[in-house]
């Protein structure tokens, strides 16, 4: 099984004209996204961020109330993987390198650990919060072999209200695939897909 790993920079959300309720504050969002993604599998077992790759997309969010939300995104990314950075020992000495473009689609479930606006200080609301998200996607590689599959997001990151109608954050995720050939991007890399048998 593959683990592959996104971490995505900046996260800018302008907020819509819809409010939550009686409360002077916005229930959808609307931004982009800009960082790095690289890739963890056969070709890399534990080095994060070897050989990153630039990644972008945007994101719609829900917030239910000022605890939870609930995002989807699109993100458009880059990743590779070289045996020989691996530290790795592969039957018969074989050396493999693949590069991808990846496309992911997915919603996920955030939870913010404080009540997060920079309004309703009688709830003890915070303009930063950290949160944790998960939920499930789809990731499409490009190449001559193509790849699909669904993948389960986990991560955390941080928000922080710049003004009423403007968001930063900054997170950390990766995404669990189910088949073994997301670094195998044509037939002569067929080695990569359980090389160990």
């Amino acid at each position: 099984m593959k683990l592959f790993f996104a971490a995505i920079l900046f996260v800018v959300c302008f907020f819509l004209s819809q409010k939550i309720g009686a409360q002077d504050d916005y229930k959808y969002e609307i931004g982009g996204m800009l960082g790095t993604s690289f890739y963890m599998g056969d070709a890399n077992k534990t080095k994060l961020y070897q050989d990153p790759g630039l990644s972008a997309g945007v994101i719609f969010r829900y917030n239910k109330d000022l605890r939870w939300s609930v995002k989807s995104n699109f993100v458009i990314g880059k990743v590779s993987g070289d045996t020989r950075k691996s530290g790795n020992k592969f039957p018969y000495d074989r050396q493999m390198s693949f590069s991808r473009m990846f496309y992911e689609l997915g919603s996920q479930i955030e939870f913010n650990f404080f009540n997060y606006s920079d309004k309703f200080s009688y709830l003890g609301t915070k303009r930063i919060s950290p949160y944790v998200f998960t939920g499930i996607g789809i990731t499409f590689g490009s190449g001559k072999k193509t790849f699909l599959d669904a993948n389960i997001p986990i991560g955390v990151g941080v928000k922080y209200k710049l003004k009423d109608r403007l968001n930063l954050g900054f997170e950390f995720s990766f995404r669990k695939l189910f088949s073994d050939s997301f670094d195998v991007t044509t037939k002569d890399e067929a080695n990569l897909d359980a090389p160990y048998n």
